[in-house]
């Protein structure tokens, strides 16, 4: 069985597709005037696609990068025409892609067997789509055939415990919460000590987005971290950081920031199907070399993929110049 039949829906094809349309229009149409007329790849097609990668927000530093990448491969192969160009870029570019901690790409919203509950602390900032981002994740797990149980750790904000129970009411998932104020650990404890006596699957805690102090932030994540071992002492097996795919370099200043504060091992980039910067992921997984678990396509609850980076590369770079 192929690649695309074994990981990839039609339908998540046809998502991804429609999602990135945006990035893929404005990096194409910058390399297509390049392109036009030439033979083979020489100095005004490598500077087309630096500018073409920096103004889709892929990052100074990865996109030179991908240029070095780029320039070694013809030199080795000696004589490689602008009509390769598209598999060149979708080799190069996949290859960088930080990969899952077993080196195999997720197929699907299943946990492991051995995770009792499998336990997913997501952070970030607000406005990134946090919330929301739980609740598609809640119901993508709950779909796949798991019981799942949300704790509503924000409780800095009375919208954010308000957000995140209108979500548990529309997919049937309970949410565990109290009221605004209240100390965020205390919330995580209670939450995967309600899921163990309701034998849950999954776990996600919501935390408050606040990054005007970074201590302040690292000592309150530390602290729910360590009040959950209590209960599932491997806890939490994922730490997701969700990102604004829209804001383009912001994402990456957010994510040098909650890198520092505590031990992210997971990304999920969101709003990418409303932006023309969706290069920023291919950026953020190459300089901080955690994996992009997650992507957000829009705004439905079905609206979330796990992220294939050959999938995406290849929609990005798939058709022909």
């Amino acid at each position: 069985m192929g690649f695309f039949n074994k990981l990839f829906s039609k339908k998540e094809k046809e998502t991804l597709d429609q999602g990135l349309q945006k990035t893929k229009e404005g990096v194409w149409n910058k390399i297509t005037r390049a392109v036009a007329g030439k033979s083979k790849i020489d100095e005004d097609v490598l500077d087309a696609l630096e500018e073409a990668f920096i103004t889709s927000d892929v990052g100074v530093d990865t996109t030179l990068k991908i240029i070095d990448r780029i320039q070694d491969r013809v030199a080795r192969d000696k004589y490689v025409g602008s009509s390769e160009l598209r598999s060149l870029l979708c080799e190069e570019i996949s290859d960088m892609l930080e990969k899952p901690e077993n080196g195999q790409d997720i197929e699907d919203f299943h946990v492991p067997a051995s995770s009792s509950p499998y336990v997913i602390m997501v952070v970030g900032v607000n406005g990134v789509g946090k919330t929301t981002t739980i609740g598609k994740l809640a119901y993508q797990y709950k779909a796949a055939g798991n019981k799942v149980v949300l704790g509503a750790a924000d409780t800095f904000r009375a919208a954010a415990i308000e957000q995140l129970d209108i979500w548990g009411e529309r997919i049937g998932v309970t949410v565990i919460k109290q009221k605004m104020g209240s100390d965020p650990a205390a919330v995580a404890f209670d939450t995967l000590s309600s899921a163990k006596a309701q034998g849950a699957d999954v776990v996600i805690i919501d935390t408050a987005g606040r990054l005007h102090n970074k201590v302040g932030l690292m000592n309150e994540l530390t602290k729910i971290k360590n009040v959950m071992k209590r209960v599932v002492p491997d806890a939490p097996q994922e730490i997701l950081l969700v990102l604004d795919g829209s804001t383009g370099q912001n994402a990456f200043e957010q994510a040098r920031q909650f890198v520092a504060a505590t031990e992210v091992n997971n990304l999920a980039i969101t709003k990418l199907d409303g932006t023309s910067k969706g290069g920023v992921v291919i950026g953020i997984s190459d300089q901080f070399k955690i994996p992009v678990k997650y992507i957000g396509l829009g705004e439905g609850k079905e609206d979330i993929q796990i992220f294939h980076a050959k999938e995406f590369v290849k929609t990005l770079f798939g058709e022909a110049i």
